[in-house]
């Protein structure tokens, strides 16, 4: 269906002029000739986009029912793109609406050609717009299916990213298959796991973690293992190792790609036949372990370089989960917050600001101890940027200096109804810098 536009002017012969124009683009429209009228169709049936007028009685000059119409078009729909046509001596009334969150606006009279490029670009944000929101509601759909099926352990998310990954992730979680979960310190590995853990076969056997990569290369067989006493120097009794510990549960091994030679052989034969020794003994334990692994390594390189077993690689990775850098979804970062605040705690709009621009390398581990000590810091329960600390504030320069993607501005755009003052606010940039992308992108507005 072609986009229909709301023409609201008391002068019959400009909506007539404005309406044909439309027509011969193939855009439908409809007209009002006062306020009233135009608050009637708005509630009636759908629009792309209003143009208005910003008087319409003969003795009013001042642009107060133009002021009045537009705020009265926001409460009724928030985000339909709005222009303001206006009389040149009605520009900074225009201009002060613009700020306000009108689209743009055209004086009279209008340039045909810059009219039409302004109205097919914020038709155009429209409907990716209208898009994004059909997916975001496909979306929530899908996560509150996913959060009454699954037990996703307290997890809080927004992004398309996470959503894809604990579906996947709930997917395989009943079955007894190996899972290699991969992605950086701090991004929530561990939490993963224990998704898998608490929506398996298993969930009600011991679930039990190792941080491989804390362990010594002396100790991590023991550990895994389990060592008879008298087997090395120190030990006076028997070791019941995390294999054994595990049995009928799952074992989490955090930091994989630290494992020695020689405990990725004997991890190889655990899960080909689930059978293993304790160390300095030669009777065979057999076990019922399901094995979750975890790695912020390249395991592929390791294997060219020979550190890491390329068959042991393929037995772990029969299922990987590929958790992303906070810095990729930038829109979980508030719902983790949200999270992390304690009760009665709240964070002001500038610090959340600033909390989206940081490009947080220890990801959300990062993310939870900046607001640890915001919290502790803070002399009021509302978090302010002075409370959340100079990790983040020396940073945002180098922060708001990263170039933000195509992607990115189109979506920022048709989120602040292509007003360029909201979305230059949104992605953290000057106005200066934002028309500098735009022109780089190619990008009208």
């Amino acid at each position: 269906m072609s986009p229909n536009i709301l023409i609201v002017d008391d002068n019959h012969d400009i909506t007539k002029a404005l309406s044909v124009m439309l027509k011969l683009e193939g855009i439908r429209c409809d007209v009002a000739h006062s306020p009233n009228e135009a608050l009637d169709k708005l509630n009636q049936q759908h629009f792309n986009l209003v143009i208005q007028d910003m008087n319409f009685s003969e003795d009013m000059t001042s642009g107060k029912e133009g002021i009045k119409l537009f705020h009265s078009i926001r409460e009724i729909n928030t985000d339909i793109p709005i222009i303001i046509i206006t009389a040149w001596t009605h520009v900074e009334t225009a201009v002060s609406l613009v700020k306000h969150g009108a689209a743009d606006y055209i004086g009279k009279p209008w340039d045909e050609d810059k009219l039409m490029v302004s109205i097919k670009n914020l038709l155009e944000l429209d409907e990716l717009r209208e898009r994004q929101a059909n997916f975001q509601r496909n979306q929530q759909s899908q996560d509150a299916q996913l959060s009454q099926q699954f037990d996703l352990c307290g997890v809080r998310y927004r992004s398309d990213l996470m959503s894809r990954m604990l579906q996947m992730a709930t997917q395989v979680a009943h079955s007894n298959v190996p899972v290699l979960i991969t992605g950086p310190n701090g991004a929530g590995k561990e939490k993963v796991a224990e998704i898998i853990q608490a929506n398996s076969a298993c969930k009600d056997g011991p679930f039990i973690k190792v941080n491989v990569g804390a362990l010594s290369k002396e100790l991590l067989e023991a550990e895994l293992f389990g060592a008879e006493a008298g087997a090395y120097t120190g030990i006076t009794k028997r070791r019941i190792g995390r294999f054994e510990a595990a049995d009928k549960g799952t074992l989490f091994l955090d930091e994989i790609g630290n494992l020695s030679h020689e405990g990725q052989i004997k991890l190889l034969r655990v899960l080909q036949s689930g059978e293993f020794e304790r160390v300095g003994s030669n009777q065979t334990i057999k076990v019922d372990v399901r094995v979750i692994s975890a790695t912020n390594s390249d395991l592929q390189s390791a294997i060219i370089d020979g550190t890491f077993r390329e068959d042991l690689y393929y037995r772990l990775n029969v299922i990987e989960l590929k958790v992303p850098a906070l810095k990729q979804r930038k829109e979980d970062i508030l719902p983790l917050v949200n999270l992390f605040l304690e009760s009665g705690f709240e964070i002001d709009a500038e610090a959340s600001n600033l909390l989206q621009q940081y490009d947080w390398p220890g990801n959300v581990r990062e993310l939870q101890n900046v607001i640890k000590r915001a919290m502790l810091l803070s002399s009021s329960k509302m978090i302010t940027t002075a409370s959340i600390g100079i990790e983040i504030e020396a940073t945002e320069s180098s922060a708001k200096s990263n170039d933000v993607t195509r992607e990115m501005i189109v979506n920022a755009l048709a989120e602040n109804n292509g007003n360029i003052m909201e979305t230059a606010k949104y992605l953290g940039l000057s106005r200066s810098a934002l028309y500098r992308r735009l022109k780089k992108f190619d990008i009208s507005n």
